[in-house]
């Protein structure tokens, strides 16, 4: 078909091809553009998820990747139920690294009634977009410790809490909270209650809520300020909830992940070994043994683990083992428990006391093991005083009787344990005597009068 025009006049399909694609350029350049589902007419997304453990490299990757999970799907809020009695430094960091860079605002409940947000999770509170808490609840507590639980010395201690304190100064007063406050439970280990942290003046927290469903109903609308200046309208009421769990590795990690369950299970597993060792075929022993290293070392590869102390565990099992080898006399027991004290208060190398192992705890297995080796060593002992019941060794000192005579110079026969051997003697022996084994040569026996 021919296209006509006047001169002057711009043919009509020659302006509406660009017209077209000025409108499906721009649509899509809206779409792109879109806000998450959480405008209006959508239903809000919440990805919800509870932390109670001590926050640890397990831990921190699930409430990364929650955070992850609800960037990717444009979700209007992040919500951890937090439950803490705190953790590591560097995990505490990775988490506020990254609720500080989502895109999606993320809420800190601690909750419910009677739960606390100590040390780290007071950081990560004080971090998140909306901090909350359940009533009889209480945070803070924060204040850095060595690695043994016990108090570092005068300058150290100054650097390490200093240190702390400059990193809730600056992320609560972006956040518009108390910095005065927040450096006071890293510098005086200063806790708060719900109460005292929500009417500070600025406050702590932003809101008292009776469960986490109540949190979503009283911030909706609420605009929050985001670490980047960005303001967010919240639209949470009538949210669709998505809980979120962890994944079975994390589980099984994050039950075990724990110094004292660490600490049983190697012990456990070390000592199931020596048994089999001590004991071929037991099965029993090597089986549990096997499984408990396997868990241990599944746990200790995400728990701050010094390895001269796991090395000086593993030399003070070795001496147990050796204990029932080599005669020493009690020497190798007494080195083994040594080893195995100190390489148990060096295991776990973290400035977090939840993260220590405890000394009951570690004290009963040192008398445990101890008690078990002495057992075996004992066992071990008396099986070697015992005479021997078979072989040459077992026939010498024997009683029998002579079958036929024996004479000097001429063998006879005699019986013991029952079988008939060939006899000599230094002296004559009549039949039906009683005599006794002195030696065995051969197949041929020596004998005297009983």
């Amino acid at each position: 078909m021919t296209t006509y025009k006047k001169r002057g006049q711009t043919p009509f399909l020659v302006l509406r091809v660009p017209a077209v694609l000025v409108m499906v350029l721009g649509s899509a350049f809206a779409l792109a553009q879109a806000p998450p589902p959480t405008a209006a007419g959508s239903k809000p997304v919440v990805y919800s998820a509870e932390v109670e453990s001590i926050i640890h490299p397990v831990s921190a990757a699930f409430m990364i990747e929650t955070i992850e999970r609800a960037d990717a799907d444009n979700a209007a809020l992040v919500l951890f139920t937090l439950r803490t009695p705190g953790g590591l430094v560097d995990s505490t960091r990775d988490i506020v690294t990254k609720m500080i860079s989502a895109k999606t605002p993320v809420a800190v409940y601690v909750g419910p009634s009677g739960a606390r947000a100590a040390s780290a999770g007071f950081i990560i509170t004080i971090a998140a977009d909306i901090a909350a808490m359940a009533p009889g609840t209480h945070i803070g507590a924060a204040h850095p410790v060595s690695g043994g639980g016990a108090a570092m010395d005068e300058t150290s201690s100054k650097k390490a809490a200093e240190d702390m304190a400059a990193y809730v100064r600056t992320i609560a007063a972006k956040r518009g909270r108390n910095a005065q406050l927040a450096e006071q439970a890293v510098l005086q280990s200063k806790a708060f209650t719900e109460e005292e942290a929500l009417k500070a003046a600025p406050p702590l927290i932003d809101l008292i809520a009776s469960s986490a469903d109540d949190l979503l109903e009283k911030i909706d609308g609420r605009t929050v300020t985001r670490f980047d200046g960005r303001t967010i309208a919240l639209r949470t009421s009538a949210a669709q909830v998505v809980d979120v769990e962890m994944t079975l590795r994390q589980r099984i990690l994050s039950s075990i992940a724990h110094p004292n369950i660490a600490y049983i299970l190697l012990s456990l597993g070390t000592l199931g070994l020596t048994i089999e060792l001590w004991s071929p075929g037991a099965i029993l022993p090597g089986v549990v043994g096997g499984l408990s290293l396997l868990l241990a070392f599944f746990a200790l590869q995400v728990l701050p683990i010094n390895y001269v102390g796991l090395l000086l565990m593993i030399f003070g099992l070795a001496l147990f083992a050796l204990e029932i080898k080599v005669t020493s006399y009690g020497l190798l027991t007494v080195g083994g428990i040594i080893a195995l004290i100190f390489g148990s208060l060096m295991l776990i190398d973290s400035p977090a006391p939840e993260l220590q192992l405890n000394p009951a705890l570690v004290v009963s297995t040192v008398v445990g093991f101890t008690a078990i080796a002495g057992f075996l060593v004992r066992l071990a002992v008396a099986a070697q005083r015992t005479a021997p019941v078979s072989g040459a060794e077992g026939l010498v000192g024997e009683r029998g009787e002579v079958l036929t005579p024996i004479a000097p110079g001429a063998p006879g026969s005699v019986r013991v344990h029952g079988e008939i051997w060939n006899a000599v003697a230094s002296e004559p022996v009549s039949s039906g005597v009683r005599v006794i084994v002195t030696n065995l040569n051969g197949l041929t026996l020596t004998v005297r009068k009983e």
